[in-house]
């Protein structure tokens, strides 16, 4: 299980990437379309156009990481989206579901449990 801190985000893209843009070109894209810092430290993810490919892009101690993971059979299944997002925001668990092929859409969670006499966050 992909352990996250709070304070780490993760953005997935809502549009296919090209899976040829590198570390510089999908930068760009979550500089210019999202107008987010590249250098804070969440995970970008990107869904290549047949679906079967995904690149993370982080940045981590003086420099920059990507990840990519390429599945032999099968899809990526991303989560609903609105029409005009260009990013959708996924906690770690659901992140890890998305690289597993699991449709996000499909899981189902328990309510979170707070102690009694408490609201919800």
């Amino acid at each position: 299980m992909l352990t996250l801190p709070a304070s780490v985000r993760v953005l997935l893209a809502t549009s296919p990437v090209d899976m040829r843009k590198s570390i510089d070109g999908l930068m760009a894209l979550v500089r210019t379309s999202w107008g987010e810092d590249v250098y804070s430290g969440h995970l970008f993810a990107f869904v290549s156009r047949r679906g079967d490919r995904v690149k993370i892009l982080t940045f981590s101690r003086g420099g920059f990481v990507l990840y990519y993971k390429r599945l032999e059979t099968g899809r990526f299944r991303l989560p609903p989206v609105d029409e005009d997002a260009r990013s959708v925001p996924l906690d770690a668990t659901q992140l890890v579901v998305l690289l597993d092929g699991v449709e996000v859409a499909e899981v189902k969670r328990q309510p979170a449990w707070t102690p009694p006499g408490r609201t919800g966050s």
